[in-house]
């Protein structure tokens, strides 16, 4: 219609310098009329990249996996990239067939948090050696050669274990999903090096394995609150377990932190509401996400770079006190 050829066409679409003000205004005033729009899987095909990310995390109700989506896509976004998010609801299956979706071709790179189940890692050695840009946060693979990051979840834990025995706390139970992934190891390991630093007479019993099953969790909390043997503190590794103790205490109508005093790793952005607002460590959710996305738009978006540097890179947490640790 405009008699031009349709590499001049595309060019002026894409707002190449190598065309002319007069031939661009010609080109998208005549898209506009003919309310044209360029179709990105076609693109994707004949530029070899889907301009997607993928976004692996184990469930989608945790605070802090919304906010490192948030992250992302503030970086994202301004390259012209969208995320697919995976959930894998913590089941190792479902995350080897969200994997297997992902190696041939329908993801440009990966941003992941592994699943609490895993252990064997031959689904993401394959995403490695498929050459597909994978970088991990939070629940991290340190066998896999990229770049991973972290927060200080040792010292936190070591951290928020004194604040509860200055408190006056003398026997803390800590509440964990998983001693498999790596936030689990480094939080409870925190915990332990700060009672026993402490002097206090640890017992292995003080360490309360939970589950994914909000019912069971509720059952076992009350149990081991139940009685004047209860603990006079909890620290919580997981948000979803300080709840769970919220409604436990509620039911059983015992007074936080008279009765006990709670802190809990969290991002609830309302936690300084619930009644007694509850003390926590939060992570630096968005740093994360945004710096995952810089590196791998870095990556993407510049030829010829190198392979992601195999390093782990730790961003620290910061500890807000409330009145459910004694504040």
């Amino acid at each position: 219609m405009l008699n031009l050829a349709p590499s001049t066409v595309s060019r002026a679409l894409n707002d190449s310098y190598e065309i002319s003000q007069a031939t661009k205004d010609r080109v998208q005033e005549l898209a506009k009329s003919l309310h044209y729009q360029p179709n990105p899987f076609a693109r994707s095909l004949r530029a070899q990249k889907s301009k997607t990310i993928a976004v692996i995390i184990p469930e989608r109700i945790n605070n802090y996996f919304s906010q490192v989506i948030e992250g992302i896509e503030s970086i994202t976004q301004e390259f012209g990239y969208h995320l697919l998010v995976y959930s894998t609801h913590e089941n190792l299956d479902t995350e080897k067939k969200i994997i297997s979706y992902l190696v041939n071709g329908r993801a440009d790179a990966i941003v992941m948090s592994v699943s609490s189940q895993t252990r064997e890692i031959d689904h993401l050695e394959n995403v490695f050696q498929n050459k597909v840009p994978i970088i991990f946060f939070d629940r991290i693979c340190r066998e896999i050669p990229t770049t991973k990051f972290i927060t200080n979840d040792y010292q936190s834990g070591y951290n928020a274990t004194m604040h509860l025995i200055e408190k006056g706390c003398k026997k803390i139970f800590f509440l964990l999903l998983s001693r498999d992934i790596s936030i689990g190891k480094e939080r409870l390991r925190g915990y332990i090096d700060a009672v026993k630093d402490s002097g206090l007479a640890f017992s292995e019993s003080w360490v309360v394995q939970c589950s994914q099953d909000e019912a069971r969790n509720l059952a076992l909390i009350k149990h081991f609150l139940y009685g004047m043997d209860r603990p006079d503190g909890i620290l919580a590794s997981v948000e979803k377990l300080a709840i769970s103790t919220y409604q436990a205490a509620k039911e059983m109508r015992l007074n936080m932190p008279k009765d006990f005093k709670m802190i809990s790793f969290s991002n609830m952005k309302i936690a300084g509401l619930l009644n007694p607002p509850l003390s926590t460590i939060s992570q630096p959710a968005f740093q994360v996400g945004a710096e995952c996305a810089k590196l791998l738009m870095q990556k993407l978006t510049k030829p010829k770079q190198p392979p992601l540097e195999d390093r782990v890179i730790e961003i620290p947490s910061k500890m807000e006190l409330r009145e459910s640790s004694g504040d």
